[in-house]
């Protein structure tokens, strides 16, 4: 054997390792959410997440991408999407979690926060099969107000098991959907849409219409519905349900043209469709479309949020792993003092994220007060601008830990960083939460007191926090109409409220770095210049214990 070929000074795979048990942060989030009761589910999915062999899947599931198959061998129009046994595997797992319908189908304080952790743990390992769960779990309010649909559908939407069969609704054993609201000529500017809704008559499920028109992006087309935006007599927006099968089981008419090539998100499918008087039922008022579906689309923003605080955990805990058992320079990589800096760095951008959106299910909860609720309006869009904006930095530096084994697809990290951009694109990009922060803030002053209320209880933890809230206090008392600075408004709210739960419910090592670094010190979003004095041990045993 050739001298070369002995293999030595590797780091082992981050695998078989529970997600869960090694995240300090997220079981102090769940105890201080008051979701603590659900641990030991937590601690038993986040065993078996972190296993090798679902690692496999997800490799597989991304390499062997979904196909397009658009005729049957004999010519008859088909319009399906066939994907990789790994995919179906994966969903199974993650549909059997409950992570699409736990916090509906069993509604108590803390449930939201227990589904969102549930979604964190598997935002580590595969996301793709994210994207019709998360779209599954948003439709659910929705539906829950249909009284012609839901005795048929909602059952159905709330199930634990995963049923790809194309079958009519009466023969499914579980159903998922997805949404339909860009078009080529509007994108986020969906009251350009040109799909056109025409009445059709009453039936069973309500006003049925058919739609003509098209989709730019129709997620997940292999969902066994959608809800649609499309327009009555020209003008009026409004929000439809649109079934794959009508109810006799004939396929609607939704051609689907083809699948987009993206630059993440691999393993799922996303296309391009078009509607030639496919059948479509009213959903909520004529004219109300947009207030309709973003009831939708305010879960859909959560789940954002989540999946990358999920995304930014896998990357640093890969980093990190690497760094211990990587030499360089006659020392561990982890001992080496400006690499324990850059990891110190992520572990504190990682813990803010975590603390951030889990705060942020919270408040969804079916228990949530009017005050939950209000701050909710602001956490939203803070929490999707700011995480969502940090995620692709985060998993950029994480590859560079690992160097050029980072930047090769045998590691996971290249996956992560594709997937990094994807949920501050998608459901709402940064420019447009940021102006939604500040319309939130200016139409009710109610929501700037909750705001208020939620940052107050953090003060005199900390001189340096005290003095950035005196400072943000200051331009909240102030009108909020120049929308060319919303994005640093954004900023300064996200790294506030971040600061206040950590020094409310992390180690005083956690906190304190944290306000050195992002509060006090001129900070300018790189990793690995925390200043002197920082307790990086005390921060990396607490990130991912050896």
């Amino acid at each position: 054997m050739f001298a070369t070929h002995e293999v030595f000074n590797q780091s082992t795979p981050f695998q078989d390792r529970n997600l869960y048990e090694a995240d300090a942060a997220l079981g102090d989030a769940m105890r201080a959410l008051e979701a603590g009761w659900s641990t030991d589910e937590l601690h038993r999915l986040g065993g078996r997440w972190g296993m090798r062999d679902l690692q496999e899947l997800a490799r597989d599931a991304n390499e062997h991408g979904p196909l397009l198959r658009q005729f049957d061998r004999y010519g008859a129009r088909i319009d399906e999407v066939e994907f990789h046994p790994a995919w179906h595997e994966l969903m199974r797992h993650l549909i059997a979690s409950g992570a699409h319908a736990q916090p509906w189908a069993e509604p108590k304080p803390g449930a939201q926060a227990a589904r969102a952790a549930k979604y964190y743990l598997w935002s580590q390992l595969e996301n793709g099969t994210q994207c019709p769960t998360t779209m599954t779990f948003a439709v659910v309010p929705v539906m829950a107000k249909q009284p012609a649909l839901a005795p048929s559908w909602l059952p159905k939407l709330l199930s634990r098991e995963y049923d790809p069969r194309s079958l009519p609704i009466e023969a499914k054993r579980g159903v998922m959907m997805g949404m339909g609201m860009t078009e080529k000529q509007g994108g986020s500017d969906v009251r350009a849409n040109t799909t056109r809704a025409e009445l059709a008559g009453a039936s069973a499920w309500g006003d049925e219409y058919r739609l003509t028109g098209h989709k730019w992006f129709y997620s997940a087309p292999q969902c066994d519905a959608h809800l649609v935006l499309a327009k009555i007599d020209g003008e009026r927006l409004s929000c439809f349900f649109v079934p794959r099968l009508r109810p006799d089981g004939t396929r609607n008419a939704i051609r689907i043209q083809r699948l987009k090539p993206k630059v993440g998100n691999r393993s799922n499918a996303s296309s391009e469709v078009e509607f030639e008087g496919a059948s479509g039922w009213l959903v909520g008022e004529a004219g109300r479309g947009v207030a309709t579906i973003l009831e939708m689309g305010n879960h859909t923003r959560l789940d954002c949020s989540i999946g990358s605080a999920g995304i930014m955990r896998g990357a640093f805990t890969h980093a990190l792993h690497h760094a211990r058992e990587r030499s360089v320079f006659g020392k561990r990589l982890a001992e080496q003092p400006l690499m324990r800096n850059v990891l110190a760095d992520l572990a504190l951008e990682s813990e803010a994220a975590t603390w951030l959106v889990m705060r942020l299910a919270r408040c969804y909860d079916a228990d949530a007060g009017e005050s939950e609720q209000l701050l909710r309006r602001v956490l939203t869009p803070v929490a999707k601008y700011w995480i969502c904006k940090r995620t692709p930095a985060v998993c950029s530096e994480a590859m560079e830990v690992l160097g050029g084994n980072g930047y090769v697809e045998e590691a996971p990290l290249g996956r992560y960083f594709r997937e990094s951009p994807l949920n501050s694109i998608w459901e709402g990009s940064g420019n447009i939460m940021a102006l939604d922060l500040l319309r939130a803030m200016s139409r009710s002053p109610e929501v700037r007191d909750a705001l208020r209320d939620e940052l107050q209880p953090a003060r005199g933890a900390h001189a340096g926090y005290d003095k950035a809230l005196d400072d943000a206090l200051r331009w909240l008392g102030a009108p909020l109409d120049d929308e060319s600075i919303a994005r640093m408004r954004a900023e300064q709210l996200a790294l506030l409220l971040q600061a206040s739960l950590l020094l409310r419910h992390a180690p005083p090592a956690v906190a304190g770095a944290f306000v050195a670094a992002r509060l006090e010190a001129p900070w300018r979003g790189s990793f690995g210049t925390l200043p002197t004095g920082i307790d990086i041990d005390a921060l990396l045993a607490r990130a991912l214990p050896a």
